[in-house]
């Protein structure tokens, strides 16, 4: 007896609906992506500040006196971008802020000279999750200096933290860090003990790519 064509057509289309289901939805699946493809291992990922935010150092979590700046981006290489779900990792390069921008409100200081990021590369996971861990190289502390102009001229903060943590975020390929804890290693009294950093960059862009795309976390 010969089977109707019709019901052969709806076996296959049955059988190639399965396997599409168990396949993955992606040919390109890695847990960093960039104008839909995979970014590639060695590809220079770049944010600067959120239009309309600054990125701060203030003496509390809930306060709101220390250092503000409008302009601040950093610069990373993407060392590893494996399958999602998993961790990518990155090399953290270079991190600014623009003296220009900044502004402090501590009682005493007349303006900011300088704020640098030191002892970098540092290494930065970011897992398909969205969350981000930034720390030193082993023996080395994540590090901060703020130069702050005063009545009496100068002064240098120190501000250090064991590592650091971000949230990613696609809807914006922003990338935000909320109440990151220093604390002080040195420095006038003029300098508070504690610096809560808070900042979003924003977008994230895989600057190795034409177009510098977006880049998404999967």
């Amino acid at each position: 007896m010969r089977t109707p064509r019709s019901l052969l057509a709806l076996t296959g289309a049955a059988a190639a609906l399965a396997l599409s289901a168990a396949s993955p939805a992606s040919a390109d699946s890695a847990v960093l992506a960039a104008g839909g493809t995979a970014v590639a291992v060695g590809d220079v990922l770049n944010a600067s500040v959120a239009s309309g935010t600054t990125a701060t150092l203030y003496s509390s979590a809930t306060g709101t006196s220390g250092v503000s700046c409008t302009s601040s981006a950093f610069t990373a290489t993407v060392t590893d971008n494996p399958a999602a779900p998993g961790t990518a990792t990155e090399s953290l390069t270079g991190h600014t802020f623009t003296s220009s921008s900044c502004t402090s409100n501590v009682t005493g200081v007349l303006g900011v000279t300088s704020i640098t990021v030191d002892n970098l590369p540092y290494t930065t996971t970011v897992a398909s999750d969205g969350t981000l861990t930034v720390t030193p190289a082993a023996g080395s502390t994540i590090q901060t200096t703020a130069r702050l102009r005063t009545l009496l001229g100068t002064i240098t903060c120190v501000y250090q933290a064991t590592s650091l943590t971000g949230k990613a975020d696609n809807a914006d390929s922003s990338l935000t860090f909320t109440n990151q804890q220093f604390t002080k290693s040195s420095g006038s009294s003029l300098c508070f003990a504690n610096g809560y950093f808070t900042a979003k960059y924003a977008p994230v862009t895989d600057t190795s790519r034409p177009g510098n795309p977006a880049v998404s976390v999967n």
